[in-house]
């Protein structure tokens, strides 16, 4: 009993340091990328995303290295869920989030798209394997292409703040956020493992609950910070951005690692994903911003979700 508390002040621990790497990571990478002059809806889709999204990189190419593989479908899948239902409906308590008509017409869709071919992956041969793992990457350096042409076409000036910021303070920044990421990842994967071992749970119940929400944490603070201070554009993209992040880049990166193997369980928990990637895309086409209705009825979602993991 007294190993599993110690366990669990790791794993908080190593909660801790994925937050406050992904905040240091995310202060670094989108100072940067305002300085060159990014737009705040390409900044929020691709550097805040990925910044926030490190702590799932970190975790799932940890636990692949350390066998632990049905902990990286769980905690992408989980993420992925968490990230709309519980932040966006979240965000959407606080102020009205206004989404952008590019998010609605492409990114929406697409992530939408990549969560279904990720359960048709799986769903052939119960696992992710490396061919699938490059097609996955392939389809990442596409969504890049993409966000540079829109990037080129949306050019925008750094403001006063920005552009007196130290450029060896960001990178700086960058580099610590980095590295305490690495280390929450290590503290988080291992805890995580012992306490599901010592409870008698399965990996895939840690990783799509506990381990999501702890490697969530970065876009939830990212997302609520930006939805109330009227950075609409980064609290949407953020979440989008980070998904497709998540699915293309994170899985297929772990899968150079190891084929990930994809439980019968994770078929629903993938669908899940899928719908609630609709539900965002039909609350856009109909209104396009999440509104308090809107952030109540995803909160419900996720709770009857987590009802069906008991």
């Amino acid at each position: 009993m007294s190993n599993l508390f110690v366990q669990t002040g790791l794993l908080l621990l190593g909660f801790l340091f994925l937050v406050k790497g992904a905040d240091w990571f995310v202060d670094g990478a989108s100072g940067i990328a305002t300085k060159l002059g990014i737009p705040q809806l390409v900044v929020g889709l691709t550097i805040v995303a990925m910044g926030t999204s490190a702590p799932e990189l970190a975790v799932s190419v940890s636990a692949a290295l350390k066998g632990n593989e049905s902990i990286c479908i769980g905690n992408v899948v989980g993420s992925n869920i968490l990230n709309v239902l519980i932040i966006l409906g979240l965000c959407a308590l606080i102020v009205n989030v206004k989404i952008a008509r590019s998010t609605i017409t492409t990114e929406i869709p697409f992530m939408i798209c990549i969560s279904l071919l990720l359960l048709l992956f799986g769903w052939t041969n119960n696992n992710i394997s490396i061919v699938e793992g490059i097609v996955l990457l392939v389809l990442f350096v596409g969504y890049l292409i993409y966000l540079y042409i829109m990037a080129k076409n949306n050019p925008v000036e750094s403001d006063d703040a920005i552009k007196s910021a130290s450029w060896v303070k960001l990178l700086v920044r960058l580099v610590a956020g980095l590295g305490v990421i690495v280390l929450g990842s290590e503290l988080t994967v291992d805890s995580a493992t012992v306490i599901a071992k010592g409870i008698g749970i399965s990996n895939r119940f840690i990783g799509l609950t506990i381990v999501a929400l702890g490697t969530s944490l970065p876009e939830l603070f990212t997302s609520v910070n930006a939805a109330r201070k009227g950075n609409a554009d980064i609290a949407i993209g953020n979440i989008v951005g980070s998904n497709i992040f998540n699915i293309l880049f994170i899985l297929g990166t772990t899968t150079l690692v190891s084929s990930i193997p994809f439980a019968a369980g994770f078929r629903i928990d993938t669908v899940i994903a899928a719908v609630a990637g609709v539900l965002l895309l039909v609350a856009g086409r109909r209104e396009s911003m999440l509104t308090r209705g809107w952030g109540i009825i995803f909160l419900i979602a996720y709770g009857m979700y987590f009802i069906y993991l008991l």
